[in-house]
């Protein structure tokens, strides 16, 4: 059996995420300590007991699946199931990913997702922004459309993530991504549908955190990963701090090919995947990109 670790993005968080964690698992509960007093705030107490909307707040939002997720790695390896030979992480999951991988600390990795979620919300409030995803298209027709409502608006819209075979992400200005679900719609798409994220992430709107972002990367020290780490934008492995930097400067902007990162590691042999953190949108993508791989996820000790 050949394992692979996969660890949520934005929108797989909900009111008491990791709290079975944290109330069955002394490894896991000393995660999210660690992260409340570094953070300066109850953490924790957010993932547990919301409010929802300030959970999904994007500046909230990053730090907590990172938190959750790790917390479940935790669970993971303190029952002696630490198996994987690669790793990926779907947006946000990706720093993620890289802790798991031994590439960064997990008190230097909260500091860059804090610090991630505080410019992309910047950013997001000079130029106001939303994602939909979009059911039962294929990728071409999708990006023509984003194209057509992009020039009747005059305003951005791009495809942001490849989720799978059927899904795919659309992000931009609000008036042009309402406009490109619209014209898609008109195309027979099957359902648009918006997603809980506060940020039009993985589109030129995010060029001005993306600048501020490079300048902390650049500042936080990395290791070469004990496991190939699946980049999001360029679905090949991560396996030297300088591609790790390339890549998580880029992503800001870049798209997400999560359905080709997940047929690299059907191509390597990857027969398993577990899905770290909170939520089963990773397993259920995976059931439509290849069947044949076995699907689970870590449950409490």
């Amino acid at each position: 059996m050949s394992t692979a670790y996969l660890f949520p993005g934005q929108g797989s968080h909900a009111v008491g995420m990791g709290q079975p964690f944290y109330e069955q698992s002394p490894a896991a509960r000393a995660i999210f300590t660690a992260a409340d007093e570094l953070l300066g705030f109850p953490l924790s107490t957010l993932c547990f007991a919301g409010p929802l909307e300030e959970l999904t707040d994007t500046i909230n939002q990053q730090p907590a699946l990172y938190v959750t997720s790790l917390a479940a790695l935790a669970v993971l390896r303190e029952n002696g199931g630490d198996d994987a030979v690669f790793a990926a992480g779907h947006s946000l999951g990706e720093l993620t990913a890289l802790v798991a991988a031994g590439s960064l600390s997990f008190e230097d990795g909260l500091r860059l997702v804090r610090r991630r979620g505080e410019l992309m919300k910047e950013a997001d409030q000079k130029q106001p922004g939303r994602m939909a995803a979009v059911l039962g298209l294929e990728t071409d027709i999708v990006q023509a459309c984003c194209e057509q409502a992009a020039a009747e608006t005059g305003q951005i819209v791009v495809l942001a993530n490849d989720n799978c075979p059927g899904q795919v992400v659309i992000s931009g200005h609000a008036a042009a991504v309402e406009r490109a679900g619209e014209i898609l719609t008109g195309n027979k798409a099957r359902k648009v549908v918006p997603l809980p994220i506060t940020i039009a992430a993985h589109s030129p709107l995010m060029a001005p955190a993306a600048a501020a972002f490079a300048a902390a990367v650049e500042a936080t020290p990395f290791a070469p990963p004990t496991m190939p780490v699946i980049a999001n934008t360029t679905a090949a492995p991560l396996t030297t701090p300088e591609a790790i930097r390339a890549e998580l400067k880029a992503q800001l902007t870049g798209p997400v090919r999560w359905t080709e990162s997940m047929q690299l590691l059907v191509a390597q042999g990857v027969d398993t995947v577990v899905e770290v953190g909170p939520g089963d949108v990773l397993q259920n993508l995976m059931k439509r990109i290849d069947r044949a791989v076995n699907r689970t996820q870590v449950n409490p000790a």
